[in-house]
């Protein structure tokens, strides 16, 4: 009987750290990703905006050619952008048509946040009704 009731604590247990806990972090993990393309998009705005507003045609730039090694460029016309559309295409856009992109995707972004955000806390609800659910299980024991 005692080993029985050991069993069911260590199962428990196990569902919470084997399964829920892995999801939760998984779950924050790919949020945070998430977040991380919101700031590149709204980065992204934020300086096409700023090229509008001032009429930039060309200006002076540092390019990351990898591991960190920067090479000065010149961009004689700052009127096309090109664009990282996921899956390693780039897609050359006006400014017009990058703001547009870029609002679908921030919306996009914004409902996989939410999703991400429902996400964990229905695993952390989970958690919960199991912490509680041993609770009341260990307490019938002692009882």
């Amino acid at each position: 009987m005692e080993n029985s009731r050991q069993e069911k604590v260590q199962k428990f247990e196990e569902f919470v750290d084997k399964r829920l806990k892995p999801d939760l972090l998984h779950a924050i993990s790919q949020r945070d990703k998430v977040f991380e393309q919101q700031k590149i998009f709204a980065d992204l705005r934020r300086n096409i905006e700023n090229l509008e507003k001032n009429s930039v045609t060309s200006l002076r730039t540092l390019v990351n050619l990898g591991s960190e090694v920067y090479l000065q460029a010149e961009v004689e016309n700052t009127q096309h952008i090109f664009v990282d559309v996921g899956f390693g295409f780039h897609v050359e856009f006006t400014w017009s048509e990058a703001l547009n992109y870029i609002e679908k995707r921030e919306e996009k972004i914004a409902r996989q946040i939410e999703d991400y955000t429902q996400l964990i806390a229905s695993i952390k609800a989970q958690i919960k009704l199991v912490c509680i659910i041993y609770y009341v299980f260990i307490n019938s024991l002692i009882s």
